[in-house]
């Protein structure tokens, strides 16, 4: 071959590579940052409907397993919307990026691997998984398939965090100061609005009764065991159980605990020692507690207060001063201290941004995976109802092994993860 023919022939086979989609070349659509994302919804009950309004992204889908939940967002969304009964269906639509889940925490974990697995990028609610175990899984797969994750609890970067008449932000500057000392103990009681849903509890006298035409019960309990239906048990009050949540806890929890861990620098860190106050707990519904204090290798302590014995507890507490609700300090013109201090690294917080740069989300895969531990670290004491000792390391409990086997929980067949 000549050279003309050579540059004539090399320009064309180029050409021909270029237009060939990505999504073809390497299993993942690709979005260029004019493009429009798509989005689609898993379980649109209560929550799941608030969603369908985000800017962002085009809602193209929504699926349920409750024909009346399908029917009410019909009504609300975008006119060529389309329904899915099997989230898996729904998984194999080319035309969505975005997969927000927001069905029961026992799902979750399922959900996002396989959102993963099928190369989209994906929301999921809080608790981000009901165990550890889940919550490894749901990391790695996020990770292999290169994707975008997003929890959502949002106090870590946005809005006024409970009782602090402030965002996280200051409260994250007066920490890197130094001007508090070191270690801190975080106290999280009424007066950061912890009693918020703290009754969130089940109930251990249920009947049974007949599952309603419009939902698919088996599909809604997929992996968790099977029990008899009663309405209590799922939709607006399936936290109150085990099997799909961790009660008032797991509901909330993340909410509290995510930005406390964010400004203790806690992002990569788990507890070492949990140490619990609590009721026998019943083994299918979940219950109260009184107090949860969780300790790092380094001395720093996380103190849930619920029955609100601490009432005039700092939110903050360091050898050399106190910050209490209200932003209320016991530092002196802390204020103008502060101004002389940097202020905390900037924090991606638009989703829509992060999935057409392919950046990590402020709240991810790596600190939600930790913020979500915490959480199961707090449940997992209360339902074996005692003090654990944790190694952050191997994830695992010291010389406990009804403790371990809650790491990795069993899925009812046919569902793994």
């Amino acid at each position: 071959m000549n050279r003309r023919k050579f540059i004539k022939n090399s320009a064309a086979t180029m050409a021909a590579f270029y237009i060939v989609p990505s999504h073809v070349l390497g299993g993942t659509r690709h979005i260029a940052p004019s493009d429009q994302l798509t989005r689609a919804i898993i379980g649109v009950g209560s929550m799941g409907r608030g969603h369908i309004r985000y800017p962002g992204a085009n809602l193209v889908a929504i699926c349920d397993v409750d024909n009346n939940h399908l029917k009410r967002a019909l009504g609300l969304s975008p006119k060529g919307t389309k329904t899915y009964h099997d989230y898996r269906e729904l998984l194999g639509d080319p035309g969505i990026d975005i997969v927000h889940i927001v069905t029961p925490p026992h799902w979750h974990g399922i959900m996002s691997v396989d959102a993963a697995n099928a190369g989209k990028d994906i929301w999921c609610e809080k608790p981000m998984t009901r165990t550890i175990g889940e919550g490894l899984r749901v990391r790695e797969a996020v990770k292999q398939n290169g994707r975008i994750f997003r929890l959502n609890t949002w106090f870590r970067f946005k809005d006024t965090f409970y009782g602090m008449k402030t965002t996280v932000q200051p409260v994250k500057k007066l920490v890197q100061s130094g001007l508090l000392g070191w270690p801190l103990k975080c106290t999280i009681n009424a007066s950061t609005g912890f009693n918020w849903k703290f009754f969130w509890i089940g109930k251990t006298d249920l009947d049974v009764q007949p599952v309603p035409a419009e939902l698919d019960y088996n599909m809604w309990l997929g992996p968790a065991p099977f029990k008899p239906y009663h309405p209590h048990r799922v939709h607006g009050t399936f936290r109150g159980y085990w099997d799909y949540d961790g009660g008032g806890l797991g509901d909330m929890g993340q909410h509290y605990l995510d930005p406390v861990q964010y400004f203790l620098g806690k992002d990569n860190e788990l507890p070492v020692r949990i140490e619990v106050d609590a009721a026998q707990q019943h083994p299918d519904a979940a219950g109260t507690w009184k107090r949860i204090e969780l300790t790092y290798a380094d001395g720093c302590k996380i103190v849930l207060d619920g029955e609100n014995k601490d009432t005039n507890a700092a939110f903050l507490e360091g050898p050399a001063g106190k910050l209490f609700p209200g932003f209320r300090s016991t530092i002196p013109n802390l204020e103008k201290k502060l101004a002389a201090f940097p202020e905390p690294e900037p924090q991606l917080t638009d989703f829509s941004e992060a999935v057409k740069t392919r950046k990590k989300f402020a709240l991810n895969e790596d600190n939600g995976f930790h913020s979500a531990t915490l959480v199961n670290l707090a449940i997992m004491a209360v339902r074996l109802n005692r003090s654990l000792q944790f190694d952050p390391v191997k994830l695992q409990f010291i010389n406990d092994p009804a403790a371990n086997a809650l790491i990795h929980q069993p899925m009812r067949a046919p569902w793994n993860i």
